[in-house]
């Protein structure tokens, strides 16, 4: 399995645009894609416009085919006029999540 932690920084005045923007994303993952396990969007309590997102995909051609669908295209070109730099991204391997499967 393979894990992915994307964190965003979105523009003041930006936020509810970037949640229905992601909405796209999250939904066409959950509805569409049997290699997508979990697909969270988390937002800092302390900071309204940072953002974290945690997906776990089945394996690395799921993960690599997510990126190609038009709700992920979509959703990035919604989204990068409006954060602050980079989408920054952090993968893992999942050794121990049989739960997930």
């Amino acid at each position: 399995m393979l894990v992915q932690m994307v964190h965003i920084e979105v523009k003041p005045g930006h936020v509810d645009e970037f949640i229905e923007a992601f909405r796209i994303n999250y939904e066409g993952t959950r509805k569409n894609e049997e290699g997508n396990l979990r697909f969270d969007v988390l937002r800092d309590p302390e900071n309204e416009h940072k953002f974290m997102i945690y997906e776990v995909f089945r394996s690395e051609d799921d993960f690599q085919a997510h990126r190609q669908t038009e709700h992920y295209k979509e959703c990035v070109r919604r989204i990068d006029p409006i954060i602050t730099g980079p989408r920054t991204k952090t993968y893992f391997n999942a050794e121990m999540a049989d739960y997930l499967a």
